[in-house]
């Protein structure tokens, strides 16, 4: 019991960290932007730029975590997510941030691919609802602390001091992690590593986010498509490959692995870029201070913190499709809601959507979580995980995605810049339009994917 808690206290250390870093620095954005010299497609690609280096190295650092043991990939992980912190911290040009930002995705992206299953290894299944919820709620807390601490420490001593205290907690967790943490044995140690389909799924995906800012413009479409077709051919080589990094035949006909999936990346598609999006809101059209925005962006994530441990616990005995389709619906009104913001919105109107939006994703994430872990053998945990870190992180790319697509169709590549508020305000009503929409059919994969238990 003393290990188990010792384990769930280490992954809870860590996946509080990185979504911690997220939301602080989208507080950070504008403060970036007049100091670098950045438009908001720039500033958009310091999130984006993170997100799509985690959801390119996921697949692989779980296949490598299965293989080769999650400890190894964990602790590396912490050490170079601190390492690129500070150099975040340090760099002096746009290119630099983003390039040490795509390398602090990396690292992230080794926590992401072996904190759920090492989790979820060290506990019997019907314990397994709850600490998912625990876990979730460490994430939610880092998302409601971020936007207040980061709010803080950019008006005090600027957006590098947020860097700094980030490698500062990953070099605290790193001692910690390798004393806690049990040695892993591999789980699979057949074949070699396939690196011709990490590196197709890795191109593929690029192509398709570097897309979406240059949508409808012949070459986002042409990005895009040549995207989904890499991913088409890197289904068809992993149905042939020995051992291959995403074993598809394992998962097919699992209704309910695929589509717990398909709605994890419906979900965060329609709902990561709500903070970037309410930052700009509050200060650059409110005309508010990082603090007060970060304060008011609390709201959202406190809900969440509190109610998901709850619902991750419920999931052990109501089937997670009931509080998974019912968490997407309330997301969809919320969404719908926030379409509706102009200059003159009261406060309290979005701290009550950002509360309802809150109970929404609370429902949905712990029980969707509970119901990928349960679908699997637990010898594809890691491979699992990763599959369902990959949804989510490709989901939040994807959101950036639609996000910077919005600025660039509507303001225009010469009209991008912070003091261009009209236009700001016209992007991020179109853009909460366009996330409602997409949230529609993932309430329905929710309710399509079936029940865990007989």
């Amino acid at each position: 019991m003393i290990a188990r808690r010792s384990i769930l206290f280490v992954t809870t250390l860590a996946s509080f960290l990185t979504p911690f870093m997220g939301s602080a620095i989208n507080i950070a954005l504008p403060a970036m932007g007049k100091d670098l010299d950045m438009d908001t497609i720039a500033l958009g690609w310091v999130t984006t730029s993170y997100l799509l280096s985690a959801a390119v190295f996921l697949l692989p650092f779980g296949r490598l975590s299965d293989k080769f043991g999650r400890k190894m990939i964990f602790m590396t992980g912490i050490v170079f997510f601190a390492i690129t912190a500070f150099a975040s911290a340090l760099a002096g040009s746009e290119l630099l941030l983003i390039i040490s930002r795509f390398m602090n995705g990396a690292g992230g992206a080794m926590i992401y691919a072996t904190a759920i299953a090492i989790l979820t290894s060290s506990f019997p299944r019907e314990e397994r609802g709850k600490v998912l919820g625990i876990n979730v709620a460490s994430v939610y807390l880092g998302l409601s602390l971020g936007p207040t601490i980061g709010g803080l420490m950019t008006s005090l001593w600027g957006w590098r001091s947020i860097f700094a205290l980030i490698g500062l907690l990953a070099t605290i967790i790193t001692p910690i992690a390798a004393i806690k943490l049990e040695n892993d044995r591999k789980s699979s140690v057949s074949g070699k590593f396939d690196f011709s389909g990490s590196i197709i799924y890795g191109i593929s995906l690029a192509l398709i986010i570097f897309g979406f800012p240059k949508m409808p413009g012949l070459p986002g479409i042409a990005f895009i498509l040549s995207g989904l077709a890499g991913l088409w051919l890197f289904t068809e080589i992993e149905k042939k490959a020995a051992d291959p990094l995403l074993q598809i035949s394992t998962f097919k006909g699992n209704q309910v692995f695929i589509f717990s999936n398909l709605a994890a990346f419906i979900n965060y598609s329609a709902t990561f870029a709500l903070v970037f999006l309410l930052s700009f809101y509050l200060q650059q059209i409110k005309g508010l201070s990082p603090e007060k925005t970060g304060v008011i962006l609390m709201a959202q994530p406190v809900m969440m913190t509190l109610l998901s441990p709850l619902a991750g616990k419920l999931s052990d005995r109501v089937e997670p499709y009931v509080l998974a389709s019912s968490g997407m619906g309330l997301t969809v009104i919320g969404l719908g809601a926030f379409s509706l913001l102009s200059p003159g919105s009261s406060i309290t109107y979005i701290i009550l959507l950002q509360l309802l939006l809150g109970l929404g994703f609370a429902l949905f994430s712990s029980p969707n979580t509970n119901a990928v872990m349960s679908s699997v053998n637990p010898s594809y945990y890691g491979i699992a995980s990763a599959a369902l870190g990959t949804m989510r992180l490709t989901g939040q790319t994807v959101s950036m995605g639609i996000s910077l697509m919005m600025f660039a169709l509507i303001m225009g590549n010469k009209g991008t810049g912070l003091e261009n508020t009209e236009g700001l305000m016209t992007s991020i009503r179109y853009a909460f339009v366009v996330f409602a929409i997409l949230c529609i059919p993932g309430t329905f994969f929710s309710m399509k994917r079936g029940k865990i238990r007989e």
